[in-house]
C-alpha cells in the first residue's frame, strides 16, 4: 500500500479508505451523544444550545481530514427513526433556546436523513428559536426552503469551508470550490437563512508556522461571502489518512497555540462572531501547569467575542496571542 497520497483525484477515495479502522457499533434508534452548549447569540447575550448528534448514513464525500464516518451507519436509517432521535436525546438535556442538529455529513442527503422525515422533525423542534443543521454546498437546493417553511424557528446552515488555501482545499477530496461554497452562501443568505462556516485550524501540506494565518484568511472569506459565525475546528489525527499523512512528515497536528492565535487574529477581523472549538481540548493541551487556564480563557472568548489577557506560564511560555 503505497504511503504517498495521489495526485490524481480520482484515486484518493481509494487511498483514504484503505486506510481507515473500523467504525463503533450504533443503534439507529438512537442519537449518538447530546450536550449542553452556550454561545453569544450576536447581540453581546449568551444563549443556551442543545447540540445532537445524530446517528445516520455516512456521508458520501471521503474528505482527507474526516473522522465523523467512526460514529455513522453504512445503511440509511428508517423512515421515523431521526425525530425519534431527536425526541429522546431532548429528554435528557435541559432547556435550550438553539439547536443544533449535527448528522456527520449533509442534513439534506436523502440517504442520511429521510426527506418524508422533514416535516416530523420540524414539530419535535417547535420549541427552539434557532435550527442549526450542517450541509456541503452541493446540497444547498430547494428542499433547504422547504425545511426553513416547516420550522417555527429561523434556520442556519453549517458548510465546511475547511480553507481557501489554492493548493490544500483540492487535495482535501472535498470536491468543493470556493465559487461553490459562495454560490451556496449567497443561495442561503437570498432567503434569509443563517449561515456557519467550520474552517479548520492545521492544514496538511503545509508548515505549522502557516496554520494561524490561513485559518484567519479563510475566516475572513467565510463572513465575506455571507457567513454570521465561524468555527474553528482545530485539525485532528486518529481517522487512518490524517495519520499516514503525520508519518509521512506531511502534516503536523495542531498545538494550542495554534487554535489561540487563530481565534485571536479572527476576532480581531469583527466580521462575525468566530468560535473556538474546544470539544477535544485534551489533544491540544501539551502543558499540566497552564491547560486549564487557557481553556478557561478561550471559552471565555468565545462567549464574550473579545480577545482577553494572555495566560503567562513558566514551564511552556503560556498563550501564544
Amino acid at each position: 500500500m503505497s504511503a504517498s497520497y495521489p495526485s490524481e483525484p480520482s484515486e484518493r477515495d481509494r487511498w483514504i479508505l484503505a486506510r481507515r479502522g473500523a467504525r463503533n457499533r450504533l443503534d439507529a434508534s438512537s442519537a449518538c451523544a447530546g450536550l449542553h452548549e452556550e454561545e453569544p447569540d450576536g447581540s453581546g447575550r449568551t444563549v443556551p444550545v442543545s447540540t445532537i448528534f445524530l446517528t445516520n448514513r455516512e456521508c458520501p464525500w471521503r474528505c482527507l481530514m474526516c473522522d465523523l464516518w467512526r460514529d455513522t451507519l453504512e445503511e440509511s436509517v428508517p423512515a421515523g427513526a431521526i425525530p425519534s432521535q431527536i425526541a429522546n436525546a431532548l429528554t435528557g438535556l435541559p432547556p435550550a433556546r438553539w439547536i443544533k442538529l449535527y448528522n456527520a455529513g449533509s442534513f439534506f442527503d436523502p440517504r442520511a436523513i429521510p426527506p418524508e422525515d422533514h416535516d416530523a422533525i420540524a414539530e419535535t423542534v417547535r420549541g427552539f428559536e434557532r435550527v442549526i443543521v450542517e450541509s456541503h454546498p452541493a446540497l444547498v437546493a430547494e428542499p433547504v426552503l422547504r425545511f426553513r417553511d416547516a420550522l417555527a424557528g429561523s434556520l442556519e446552515v453549517a458548510m465546511g469551508l475547511e480553507t481557501v488555501h489554492p493548493e490544500v482545499l483540492p487535495k482535501l477530496n472535498k470536491r468543493m470550490t470556493l465559487e461553490q461554497f459562495r454560490s451556496a452562501a449567497r443561495f442561503l443568505a437570498g432567503e434569509g437563512i443563517g449561515i456557519r462556516a467550520f474552517v479548520l485550524v492545521g492544514l496538511p501540506f503545509v508548515g505549522a508556522e502557516e496554520f494561524a494565518d490561513w485559518a484567519c484568511r479563510s475566516a475572513e472569506f467565510a463572513f465575506e461571502s455571507g457567513a454570521s459565525v465561524v468555527s474553528l475546528i482545530p485539525t485532528r489525527t486518529g481517522n487512518g489518512a490524517m495519520d499516514a499523512l503525520m508519518r509521512a512528515g506531511e502534516f503536523s497536528p495542531p498545538g494550542l497555540a495554534a487554535l489561540e492565535a487563530a481565534h485571536a487574529s479572527g476576532l480581531h477581523l469583527r466580521r462575525g462572531r468566530v468560535l473556538a472549538d474546544l470539544w477535544d481540548f485534551s489533544r491540544l493541551a501539551r502543558c499540566g501547569s497552564c491547560a486549564r487556564d487557557r481553556e478557561a480563557r478561550l471559552r471565555r472568548m468565545n462567549l464574550s467575542q473579545t480577545v482577553l489577557p494572555p495566560i503567562p506560564c513558566a514551564d511552556c511560555g503560556g498563550s501564544a496571542s
